[in-house]
């Protein structure tokens, strides 16, 4: 019988000694402690039908113990784009958790379903514990806003694939509603009024753009910010995204509630046909509301049009609700009541050309 090849050792691994996987650059280690150390986080996220463990090989989560009947699930999953680099830059992660939540669990509320739970996903060359757990306890503040459980995640450490301090962020929620209560493409009809739902900031879409509009300004992350010098530019730029599950239960609670757009990438133009049907147009008075400084900076830094502006950003605007005529004084009594600034911004009517008009936004 033929003898199994001998493994020759090169002197290199005869002089170091056997590899590790630590050696490799993963330490197992350090994982572990990071799972001990956010489990408070994930604690405090819990509701009905979360199960408190982490640890395990999934996370659980009963549908029947959260109250839900004939439950049709939502499922939504998003990151955080180049906003991450900011806060690289300026040090400052706790923000970033609320985001990866809010991207999510905005797009579930758009649905007319509410978030039930959440798993995140944290992508890194080196593991910072520290850091990571920051962003997880950010992450545990937007589950509580949103009202969902961190039920679960994962820790990748990939050396080679990050740079020294580089990471990523994704998120994973899941939600429901009772059948036949979602909200659908063919419930919105002309005549019906729009609300609009303020933004706190930016939120998450239009960082590459942003960071290039920064460069231009020759400004320092950390020199105050030109339209709020009560805080860093880093800082004001950061501002988490705003959760709008509140705003979604009183609507829901008040009925006549036809759409809801989640204004995130492609912002006020791409954003609002996804909620109604090819017939109609959504017209909206930008007059409404004046511009908030952050975006008439970015617009007058970087030489934006407005068009360009306003298919980039959310320009003040983090949702939009879609309301029947006879209900929309209810419904933002019942918002301000909530503890939402909501005001009405336009109205459905039958498309002749676009599919978003914006009224009172091109003229000087």
């Amino acid at each position: 019988m033929q003898d199994k090849p001998k493994q020759q050792d090169s002197q290199a691994d005869k002089q170091q000694g056997g590899l590790t996987y630590q050696g490799a650059g993963v330490n197992i280690d350090a994982g572990e402690a990071l799972v001990e150390r956010i489990k408070p986080a994930a604690a405090r996220t819990a509701r009905p039908g979360s199960s408190p463990d982490l640890g395990g090989f999934g996370g659980l989560f009963d549908l029947q113990a959260a109250g839900l009947k004939d439950p049709v699930l939502v499922a939504a999953t998003d990151g955080v784009g180049t906003k991450l680099e900011i806060a690289r830059a300026a040090g400052l992660y706790r923000g970033l958790g609320i985001d990866l939540v809010a991207m999510c669990a905005n797009d579930i509320l758009a649905q007319g379903a509410m978030p039930l739970f959440f798993l995140d996903y944290y992508a890194t060359g080196q593991l910072d514990i520290d850091q990571a757990a920051e962003i997880v306890a950010g992450i545990a503040d937007g589950c509580e806003a949103a009202g969902c459980a961190l039920i679960g995640g994962e820790t990748a450490e990939m050396p080679g694939v990050y740079p020294k301090g580089g990471f990523d962020l994704a998120g994973f929620c899941v939600g429901a509603a009772e059948r036949g209560q979602l909200l659908s493409r063919n419930l919105p009809q002309a005549g019906d009024r729009i609300l609009a739902l303020p933004s706190f900031g930016i939120h998450a879409n239009g960082f590459s753009l942003v960071r290039r509009i920064v460069e231009r300004s020759a400004l320092d992350w950390h020199d105050p910010a030109p339209f709020d010098q009560s805080r860093q530019l880093a800082e004001s730029l950061l501002t988490p995204t705003r959760i709008y599950s509140r705003a979604l239960a009183a609507a829901l609670a008040t009925g006549g509630l036809h759409g809801m757009a989640h204004i995130t990438g492609g912002g006020l133009i791409e954003n609002p046909p996804r909620v109604h049907g090819q017939a109609l147009a959504m017209r909206l008075d930008m007059a409404a509301r004046p511009l908030p400084e952050l975006f008439c900076w970015l617009e007058k830094t970087g030489g934006l049009d407005r068009q360009e502006l306003a298919r980039t950003f959310n320009c003040g605007i983090g949702a939009l609700l879609v309301v029947g005529a006879d209900q929309a004084e209810e419904m933002l009594a019942r918002l301000a009541e909530a503890g939402e600034d909501a005001f009405e911004i336009g109205q459905m009517e039958p498309r002749s050309g676009a599919a978003v008009i914006l009224d009172n936004w091109f003229q000087d």
